[in-house]
Order: C-alpha cells, then sequence, then structure tokens
C-alpha cells in the first residue's frame, strides 16, 4: 500500500481492521503467513503468542500468591523447586525448539504429512525422556532439595512437592512439544486456548488442594503441585485429541503412530542445540538460587516473588519471540530469506517498546507489586529483598526484549547451535562469576545477583544481534 493510501485511511477504518484482525488471531487464521503482508502475518501470530504466555504467566502468580499465604519457608521450598525444574523446562524449550524448525519448516515448504511426521517423533522422544525425570523426582526429592541448601525443616515439611512435580514432568514436556507443533505450523490460536484451559484449571483447584476448601483435603504446599499436574495433564489429553481430530495445519493418522528413528535422530540433533542452550541458561539461574541462600531463606523467598513477576513481563515477550521463530522457519521453508530477516527485526523492535514501558512502571513503583504477595510487616527481609530484584532487573527490559527475539529467530532458521556458545559466554563467562564476586567477596548481598543478571543478559543481546545481522543462519538445512 502507498504512502498516500496509508494516511487516506480513516481512524475508525484502521481500528475495524485491526478489531477484524484480532478477531482472526483469537479464532483462528488459515493463511499463509508466508504470502500475507509481513505486518499481518506477525499480528495474527503474535496476538494469540502472547496471550498464550500471558496466560502461563498469570498462572505462575496465581500459584505463588496461594503458596505465600503458608508462609517463607513454603514460597522457598516453591523456588527452590522451581530452579530444579527449570533442567526438565530447559529440555522440554529444547525438543520444543527442535519441533518448531522441523515442522515450520516443512509447513513453508507446503508438506504438512512431514510436519505430522516429525510430531509423531517429538511425542515419542518426549514420554522417553520424561520418565528418567520422573524416578529421580521419586527417590531422591529430599536429596535434591538438602543439595540445594534448604533448611532441614523446608525439607521435612516441603519434600513433596518437588517429589509431585518431577514424577509429573511428563505433562510439562508433552504440553511445551505439542504447542510447539501447533505454534510453528501457524495454528497458534489452538495452543493458546490449549494453555488457557490447563491454566485456568490449575487455577482453580489451587486454592481447593492447598487450604482444603469444600470437600477437599487440605494438602498444603504438596496441593499446588497437585492441582499444577491435573490441569496441565487434562491438557495433553485435549492436544493428543486436536492431533488426531484433523481439523488444523497437522494432522496425525494412525499409519504415522510409529517410532520413525531417521526423523527422531534429525529431531535430537536440532534439539540438542537447544536443550543445551536452556540448561546453560538454566544451571546458571541454578547456581544464582545458590549464591542466594546463603543470604537466607526470607531473602530466597523475596528473590522468588520478584522473578515471578519478571517472568509475568517476559512470557508474553516470548510469545512475540515464538511469533518470529515460526515466521523465520516458514519463510526459509518457502525460499524467502530476507522476508526472514525482517519479520525477526519488525518484532524484536515492537517487543522493545512493549517492554520498555512495562519498565518504567516496575523501576518507578516496585513496592506495591511485591507487596501483593508478601506482607512488608511480617516479612520485612523477603519485601525489600524483592522490591530490589524487581527495580535492578527491569532496567534492562528492553536489552531483554531483543535478546530473546534474536536468539529464538536463529533457532527458528533450525541453527541451534549457535546461540549454545552466546549463552555460555554470557552466563557462565560473565553472570555466573560476577554474581559469586559480587554477592560472596564485595558482599552486596541480593543486589549482587540483580546486576550480575542484568550485565550477562544484556551481554547476550549485544553477541545475538550481531550473530543474526551476519545472516549465516538463512543457510541452515534441515
Amino acid at each position: 500500500m502507498s504512502h498516500t493510501g496509508v494516511n487516506s485511511r480513516s481512524p475508525g477504518s484502521v481500528f475495524r481492521e485491526f478489531l477484524k484482525d484480532l478477531r482472526e488471531a483469537i479464532s483462528g487464521s488459515e493463511r499463509d503467513f508466508t504470502q500475507i503482508p509481513l505486518g499481518k502475518a506477525i499480528l495474527l501470530l503474535s496476538i494469540p503468542m502472547v496471550l498464550e504466555m500471558i496466560m502461563e504467566s498469570v498462572f505462575a502468580l496465581v500459584d505463588i500468591f496461594f503458596v505465600s499465604r503458608l508462609g517463607a519457608e513454603a514460597v522457598a521450598t516453591v523456588g527452590i523447586t522451581e530452579s530444579l525444574m527449570t533442567i526438565i523446562y530447559a529440555v522440554g524449550i529444547g525438543f520444543s525448539v527442535g519441533t518448531t524448525a522441523l515442522v515450520s519448516r516443512r509447513i513453508g515448504e507446503k508438506k504438512p504429512e512431514q510436519a505430522a511426521v516429525a510430531a509423531v517423533q517429538a511425542i515419542f522422544t518426549g514420554i522417553l525422556v520424561s520418565l528418567l525425570f520422573a524416578l529421580t523426582g521419586i527417590f531422591f526429592a529430599r536429596d535434591l532439595l538438602r543439595l540445594m541448601g534448604a533448611s532441614e525443616t523446608t525439607v521435612e515439611t516441603g519434600y513433596m512437592y518437588p517429589a509431585i512435580m518431577l514424577a509429573g514432568n511428563g505433562v510439562i514436556m508433552l504440553l511445551f512439544i505439542i504447542n510447539a507443533v501447533f505454534r510453528s505450523s501457524g495454528d497458534a490460536a489452538i495452543s493458546m486456548r490449549v494453555l488457557w484451559f490447563a491454566n485456568i484449571l490449575n487455577i482453580v483447584l489451587d486454592p481447593m488442594l492447598i487450604f482444603g476448601w469444600g470437600p477437599f483435603p487440605e494438602m498444603g504446599v504438596k496441593g499446588a503441585a497437585v492441582a499444577t499436574n491435573i490441569g496441565r495433564g487434562t491438557a495433553v489429553m485435549y492436544q493428543l485429541y486436536l492431533l488426531g481430530r484433523g481439523r488444523f495445519r497437522v494432522k496425525v493418522t494412525s499409519a504415522q503412530l510409529v517410532i520413525r528413528m531417521k526423523e527422531i535422530i534429525k529431531l535430537v540433533k536440532l534439539s540438542l542445540g537447544a536443550i543445551g542452550q536452556n540448561l546453560i541458561a538454566t544451571a546458571s539461574w541454578i547456581f544464582l538460587v545458590w549464591v542466594i541462600t546463603s543470604l537466607g531463606e526470607a531473602v530466597v523467598a523475596g528473590y522468588t516473588i520478584a522473578i515471578r513477576i519478571v517472568m509475568f513481563v517476559l512470557l508474553p515477550s516470548w510469545g512475540m519471540a515464538n511469533a518470529s521463530a515460526t515466521l523465520v522457519g516458514q519463510n526459509l521453508g518457502a525460499q524467502k530469506p530476507e522476508r526472514a530477516e525482517r519479520a525477526a527485526w519488525v518484532v524484536g523492535i515492537g517487543n522493545m517498546v512493549l517492554l520498555g514501558l512495562v519498565s518504567v512502571i516496575f523501576i518507578a513503583f516496585p513496592g506495591p507489586f511485591i507487596g501483593f504477595f508478601i506482607n512488608g510487616a511480617d516479612e520485612p527481609v523477603a519485601m525489600q529483598s524483592g522490591i530490589t530484584c524487581l527495580r535492578v532487573i527491569s532496567f534492562g527490559f528492553m536489552v531483554y526484549a531483543m535478546g530473546m527475539v534474536m536468539v529464538n529467530s536463529i533457532n527458528g532458521a533450525g541453527d541451534t547451535a549457535t546461540p549454545i556458545w552466546i549463552y555460555f559466554v554470557a552466563f557462565w563467562l560473565m553472570e555466573v562469576p560476577l554474581a559469586y564476586v559480587f554477592t560472596r567477596v564485595l558482599d552486596l548481598h541480593i543486589h549482587g545477583v540483580c546486576y550480575a543478571i542484568l550485565i550477562g543478559e544484556s551481554a547476550l543481546t549485544i553477541i545475538s544481534m550481531v550473530i543474526f545481522r551476519r545472516g549465516r543462519w538463512k543457510l541452515k538445512v534441515v
């Protein structure tokens, strides 16, 4: 459309067109995202992905809101367990990245049957891997809490939480993988609805099982784990039903329900790079929790709540980054590398604007957000620690916004190896040693860890932008 054409349109017509696109994005679009105007493609894909991640972030906050009513020890149990669960998230996200690269490329090549084959092999692989984590959680939950520095009281009162969460990790793994299938094929609205269903069910069950409302037993922090697994498990069953129903871009038939080692090997090769990235990143977060545990459980509680609030904001931005990954993969499959590159930069700039606005609020008024979860009069150390973390980390929001889009776009192209060393440099050569030195050597307390996060994430963004601009990812064959 010409410049004159844009100016000739009334604000009312522009708004009506936006509402039309919004309805299409939420209900599900059947358009070819490699053919329609790039701005519309970004809008139709990113809206359901952002809404999907908003629901996930709401779940994280609601979960910790109810658990925080049980006291700092319960919050610390959840925080320590979440740091352990990040390893599972790393593997699940890794497989979802490999799945995204394969499925989006096949859809761009107009080969939906091959996309379905990749989806089935990813599901088989996720089930097998999740069994290993489940056994670890069932038999070693207490030992894992002790290893992370939890007090003996926390271990004995809260060990069932990590035991249940780790035992049920398969539902997390499959939820990530199958939603990646829908998302990367272009059916992002399905992923959105599945996650909303899972998390609304969890939110309803949380207070009932934690506090024993109605006919339910009072299970304490253990109830939060049970609610989460029921919600996500039910969602996985719904996902499997939709894959076999055959009304969407990827349809799984009975003939495809066989193990195909060639496809699994291809998936694993792609996923290993992404798993490596996430393990490097999440291992660094585990290290940060270990550093913070030396400051006391009240500080851990404050840090846990601040990070949950940060994730509340960053997860929707990951939705934007996921849209970029899908567009990059599909456009490379359609032999349109320049359009793929342009999509990533446009999404990245939009993400920076979004997070930049939020950062201003968190920097200026962090207290009310932390105070929503912590009674400052009863837990002054936890309150102050949370305020410090939220304010300092928020200074880097605009930088994080571009970094996550750049890394996801490289992954979406099928180059999952390059981000490994980006993560290693940013987190293990910068963030981790700085956190230890700032906190343990220079005695900067919780400020030290927050400064280290800010520096490490900023380094990741700068490095990934330089690499993306060089464009070698365009040559990746998957």
